[in-house]
């Protein structure tokens, strides 16, 4: 009784090994954007608003 108790289970364990030994890693996720360069766009908003406050200032 031993002996088939013994069996049984190392065959379990081995096949458990053997399917957990082949499963595929998934695949590699694709790199992060690269970050939003800064532009014109901003030095103008910026450039705008300065004359925007001097003019108010001035009023």
């Amino acid at each position: 009784m031993k002996k088939k108790t013994f069996l049984v289970l190392f065959t379990v364990l081995i096949y458990t090994c053997i399917v957990n030994g082949q499963v595929v890693p998934p695949p590699m996720p694709p790199p992060p954007p690269p970050g939003l360069p800064v532009d014109g766009g901003l030095l103008f908003l910026f450039v705008s608003g300065l004359i925007y406050g001097v003019n108010k200032v001035r009023q």
